[in-house]
Order: structure tokens, then C-alpha cells, then sequence
């Protein structure tokens, strides 16, 4: 009896040793995803990205975890792992707000500019005071190459993005954003090149 025990013992420490969590009885979904978001403060997004994808293998219809493991594949510039993360958060969630701003700005550092505008207008006009939402619009219909080009929309959305982030307490984002702006009305002609 108190050899099997030394084995049971034995062996439970070799499995938590070697990783094999099944046989000391794997963590929750929800452990998963705190522990990558702990790791994504840190900074270690690879290692982010593994816990949501185990979080996800025990919760499959988790929004929030395609979300954070979309935000975690954009911060290593993994566009279309990022992107299909987000949409399947979308598809689980259509009205997630969230999913709707990073989409846009993944398809943004995509060039996939009329996939960041639709995904962009729903949260601009679902929550209008959302600056990053605004100045990712402006940034693509300032970029979009068809037709007709949107200068109106684009200059509204740069404006309206500049004075929320000023108001928010970001300088440098509404530095940044009114850059972008004054080349904007430049390249429409509503303010001649000094």
C-alpha cells in the first residue's frame, strides 16, 4: 500500500514536471485565458497565444479569448492569424464592439481598406465616442483608392478621432492623428501647401 503510493507520488511529480497536465488534471478555460492575459501584460505574446489557444480547445464559443488571442497575433504583426481569431470572435459575437474596432484596424494594417471601413462604421456609429474607432475610419478611407473617394468622411473621422484622444489625455495620439489630418486636407485641396 505505501509503495503505491511512492509510485502514485512518483509519477504525478514526473507529470507535473515533464507538462502533462492530463494526468494531474488540466486547468479551466478560464485559467487558460488569465494566464495569457498575464503573459500578454508581459509582453510574451507566443506564450500569450498558447494559453488562449488551450483555453479555447476547453471552451470553443469563449468570444473574449479570439478576441485577446486576435489582439496578441496583431502585436507579433500576424495579420491573417489575427484577423481569423477576430472574425471567428465576430461570427460568436456580432455585436462585440471591441472585435469590431481591432478588425478594422487589422484589415487597416492589411490594406484591406474597404473591409476596415465596413467593420469601422458599425463601431463609430455604435459608440461615437471611441477614438481609436475614428481615427482608424479616417486612416482608411484616407487610404481607400476607389470610388468616389471619401475626403468628407475622412476628415470628420480625423477631427473627430484628434479632439478624442486630446480629450482622453493622449497628446501623442492626437499629435499623430492631426498629422495624418492636415496631410488629408492637403491631398483634397482644402488647405493649399505652405
Amino acid at each position: 500500500m505505501r509503495t503505491n503510493r511512492i509510485i502514485i507520488l512518483i509519477l504525478a511529480f514526473l507529470a507535473g514536471f515533464l507538462g502533462f497536465e492530463p494526468l494531474l488534471g488540466a486547468q479551466t478555460a478560464e485559467e487558460h485565458f488569465y494566464r495569457g492575459n498575464d503573459l500578454g501584460r508581459q509582453g510574451l505574446y507566443e506564450d500569450a497565444i498558447e494559453e488562449y489557444k488551450r483555453s479555447l480547445k476547453l471552451n470553443p464559443s469563449a468570444t473574449v479569448v479570439y478576441y485577446n488571442l486576435g489582439l496578441a497575433c496583431k502585436k507579433l504583426g500576424r495579420h491573417l492569424e489575427a484577423a481569423a481569431a477576430l472574425e471567428e470572435a465576430l461570427r460568436l459575437e456580432p455585436q462585440y464592439l471591441p472585435a469590431q474596432v481591432a478588425m478594422g484596424s487589422v484589415y487597416n494594417l492589411m490594406e484591406r481598406w474597404e473591409d476596415a471601413i465596413a467593420h469601422l462604421n458599425v463601431a463609430v456609429h455604435r459608440e461615437t465616442g471611441n477614438a481609436e474607432a475614428h481615427g482608424n475610419l479616417g486612416w482608411a478611407y484616407y487610404n481607400y483608392k476607389g470610388k468616389p473617394p471619401f475626403k468628407f468622411l475622412t476628415i470628420v473621422n480625423l477631427k473627430k478621432a484628434a479632439d478624442l484622444f486630446e480629450a482622453q489625455g493622449l497628446p501623442q495620439a492626437a499629435q499623430a492623428t492631426r498629422k495624418v489630418l492636415e496631410e488629408a486636407l492637403v491631398k483634397y485641396g482644402f488647405v493649399s501647401k505652405n
